[in-house]
């Protein structure tokens, strides 16, 4: 997922950088590090961490940001989605990007509490007012789900480079009709 977000974006990321709360994940998650800068070293970061900051009213002025990153937060937003993808575009410049992360078939797994799963179409939808679908996709496959099911760990796992790998193999196997994973890249 994040090598498809990352090859749709002009990295590294420049500006005035919302991160709400998934930041960390985006940057580097615990089974891919990124081998480039996401983020420029002058970027000016405001991290938006829950409950502090709720999704639903973000305590910014409107046009205020580059980017918006809301990576693995929308399924556990106890509220009104569509008022929180709305405040996003409200914050975001003009031209500004938001780009979300998120689960569709996923375990439940609780941060504080798992409300929601979205599918391409649903992110499609909720982002129909930007101007621009940057990218929407996903990433998955049966045999994923099966091995998540027998090993709960394994999204734990490192996933080596290397071609003739089974990790490498089924990480980079993708079948939209058994989505593990979804995002979408939106220009305002």
């Amino acid at each position: 997922m994040y090598k498809k977000i990352f090859s749709s974006l002009e990295l590294p990321l420049q500006g005035d950088i919302l991160g709400v709360s998934g930041l960390k994940y985006f940057i580097g998650s615990k089974n891919y590090k990124p081998p480039m800068q996401i983020i420029s070293k002058d970027a000016k970061i405001t991290q938006a961490n829950y409950p502090d900051v709720n999704m639903c009213n973000l305590p910014y002025p409107d046009n205020s940001f580059d980017v918006v990153v809301a990576d693995q937060v929308i399924e556990h937003i106890e509220g009104n989605i569509e008022q929180a993808i709305s405040e996003c575009h409200r914050v975001l410049k003009t031209r500004g990007m938001l780009i979300i992360g998120t689960v569709f078939i996923h375990p439940i797994h609780w941060g504080p509490k798992d409300m929601w799963r979205f599918s391409t179409a649903a992110l499609k939808y909720l982002c129909r007012d930007f101007s621009e679908i940057v990218e929407c996709g996903s990433w998955g496959n049966k045999w994923i789900h099966a091995l998540f099911f027998l090993y709960e760990n394994a999204r734990d796992w490192d996933i080596p480079e290397r071609r003739f790998n089974v990790k490498h193999f089924f990480a980079t196997l993708n079948d939209t009709k058994y989505p593990l994973n979804t995002w979408i890249i939106a220009r305002k």
